[in-house]
């Protein structure tokens, strides 16, 4: 059961994030997946996520780092790339290239996503745009 779980979230995330196909949450997501985090409101609010980051970001690309799986519950850490060609959070485009970690946990049954935690660095995301300073290595 894990392999198939990692691989079904292999799938979500290349075909959801990464191909901005939005359909694809209907297919793997359970009618009623509980989203912890982003707090979007569902598979409406985390495909009018997926299309303001990708707006901002056409070029997207969540590169899988590393995931892990046991028994329902799967564990992904990325790290997210893209080049802000759009507005983002009231910042207009830079055309800076960003790179942001983080992680998202799942929960999976018979096969669809059942429970979403995600979180990223924002705030880092935020200082690459130059929208907040960056911290200073210490001297």
């Amino acid at each position: 059961m894990s392999e198939s779980n990692k691989a079904l979230i292999e799938r979500f995330v290349n075909e959801f994030w990464n191909a901005g196909r939005l359909a694809v949450a209907d297919e793997l997501m359970a009618p009623d997946v509980v989203i912890h985090a982003p707090e979007v409101g569902g598979i409406e609010g985390l495909k009018a996520f997926n299309t303001a980051m990708r707006t901002a970001f056409p070029d997207w690309h969540s590169t899988l780092e590393e995931v892990v799986a046991e028994g329902d519950r799967v564990a992904e850490r990325w790290t997210g790339r893209g080049t802000q060609l759009g507005e983002f959070q009231g910042i207009p485009a830079t055309g800076r290239t960003v790179a942001v970690p983080g992680v998202v946990f799942y929960r999976v049954r018979d096969g669809r996503i059942t429970e979403f935690r995600g979180s990223f660095d924002m705030f880092g995301l935020l200082g690459q745009l130059g929208a907040v300073p960056q911290a200073q290595p210490a001297q």
